[in-house]
């Protein structure tokens, strides 16, 4: 199942039901799940990991070194979670030692042809980015958000839960979980509501999020002010808090 064209470094470790397309090339220190597969003309780096069941296409760059001028050639990682799909000419950088030395993956994402994912990034469960969507370093992303096409996101930037972003946008500060953010500079135009009924996010959860949406957002509180009137006045669903504890923890500041 492996092509007589492709390279394969003797020490990976590759599962006997991986296909490995025709020109491509895996280096040393590189594991590759059971039922992945592997299209013509990729290049996998040294020091990633592949979970099993994922789908590269042609033309991808998975690991190769960050485009740091603080690295020089340390020994970091990329790990890919299961069943991830990765299409044509993707870019994915390792680590640097700067950020911990690892960039992750997370399971079931769905990477477009030409999206770039930069060093230390992390990406959380069922993550869509889409054609030339582009994160800079040190992102982290939550489950279930989806980058429309030409996204930048700064470095240091993070994004929450099922968060969707329009296309062409340019974001430079965190984006709240559960809502949409688009424009050169993102702002946010309320709640994710197609997303999150799809999600099965039921009446009332939609609900006390609005609320919680609208202290914080549309009467020029501060997040201080806000958040304690959401304590005061929205149920404290798991939802509510995790929207109330990201807005807290921002380092960057919030998108408005």
């Amino acid at each position: 199942m492996i092509h007589p064209t492709a390279i394969i470094d003797p020490s990976a470790r590759i599962d006997k039901n991986v296909t490995i397309g025709p020109y491509s090339i895996v280096s040393s220190d590189v594991v590759i799940g059971a039922g992945t597969t592997i299209g013509p003309h990729t290049t996998i780096d040294k020091y990633v990991t592949i979970g099993e069941n994922c789908q590269i296409f042609q033309y991808a760059s998975i690991g190769a070194a960050p485009q740091d001028l603080k690295f020089h050639g340390e020994k970091t990682n990329l790990v890919i979670g299961s069943r991830t799909i990765i299409r044509e000419f993707v870019t994915i950088n390792r680590g640097t030692e700067f950020g911990g030395g690892i960039t992750e993956v997370g399971e079931e994402n769905y990477l477009m042809a030409y999206t770039h994912i930069a060093h230390d990034c992390k990406t959380g469960k069922r993550v869509i980015l889409a054609n030339n969507s582009t994160l800079a370093g040190h992102i982290i992303l939550g489950d279930n958000v989806t980058v429309g096409g030409l996204v930048a996101i700064h470095q240091f930037v993070q994004v929450g839960d099922f968060a969707y972003i329009g296309g062409k946008s340019a974001v430079t500060k965190d984006i709240p979980p559960y809502v949409i953010a688009a424009g050169d500079r993102a702002t946010l135009h309320g709640l994710n509501n197609v997303g999150l009924k799809r999600n099965n996010f039921s009446d009332t959860t939609l609900k006390e999020l609005k609320k919680t949406y609208r202290i914080f957002f549309r009467i020029g509180l501060t997040v201080k002010q806000a958040s304690e009137r959401v304590k005061a006045e929205v149920e404290q669903t798991p939802e509510v808090l995790n929207f109330i504890n990201f807005i807290i923890n921002s380092n960057r500041g919030i998108t408005r």
